[in-house]
């Protein structure tokens, strides 16, 4: 694992969401998505913050919060009772998020990630280039690349090749990453899930055997049913 950088590990496709996204809507969105948690992304594309499961239930058990009595209310800090009601009360993503980013460059050594993971003690760290954010990459990713077998000479791992198909994905509007899966076993592509067309199949195909290392395409998805058109 020593020579796999940022940009091996992450996970390219995050889940974004602009700052006046309401709470309920983001808890909907990590619950639907089973997430844990998503980007907060300006209008320029550049991250400004990170709401996570635990924001959300900070938030939920501040509204259970009884009211500091008075004496104890002589020896409170204002400025930070406030930031404290202020996101424990917050509507929106701007109001709970955290602000204080950790990130690293697409080329920081993997080894360098794990080190700022436990030296912070956090889970996961965003990915940026020029302030934009590019992946994220969680403690899992981590774990996976300790464990993936290394590949051999001149072919590129499953994993990595999975990560490059998810990210031509998410450039392509009609390439549907949240009903199609993906998944890759020595080198060969395969796709599951649900597909909107046969043409999208067939654009599907086309757009994993042009990523470096692919060695096939199998396509297990099915169409999709009726109830799940009506809802996108």
């Amino acid at each position: 694992m020593t020579s796999l950088r940022a940009r091996d590990l992450m996970t390219p496709d995050v889940i974004t969401v602009p700052p006046e996204t309401p709470v309920l809507a983001i808890a909907r969105l990590l619950a639907d998505r089973g997430i844990s948690a998503v980007a907060v992304v300006n209008s320029e594309g550049k991250a400004v913050g990170l709401v996570t499961e635990a924001d959300l239930i900070r938030r939920l058990a501040g509204e259970d919060d009884a009211k500091p009595g008075w004496f104890a209310s002589l020896f409170g800090n204002p400025e930070r009772d406030a930031e404290r009601y202020a996101r424990t009360h917050g509507v929106t993503a701007t109001d709970i998020m955290t602000t204080e980013l950790i990130t690293v460059d697409p080329d920081a050594l993997a080894s360098a990630v794990a080190h700022i993971m436990e030296d912070k003690g956090i889970r996961r760290v965003l990915v940026t280039q020029e302030g934009r954010l590019k992946g994220i990459v969680s403690r899992a990713d981590l774990l996976r690349a300790l464990v993936a077998p290394p590949p051999a000479e001149g072919e590129l791992s499953d994993d990595r090749i999975r990560r490059a198909v998810m990210a031509a994905m998410k450039r392509e509007p009609w390439a549907d990453t949240f009903y199609t899966l993906v998944d890759v076993k020595d080198g060969v592509v395969e796709f599951h899930g649900f597909s909107r067309s046969a043409a999208v199949q067939r654009g599907l195909r086309v757009l994993a055997e042009n990523v470096a290392g692919v060695k096939g395409v199998t396509d297990n998805s099915q169409p999709m049913p009726a109830y799940l058109f009506a809802s996108v």
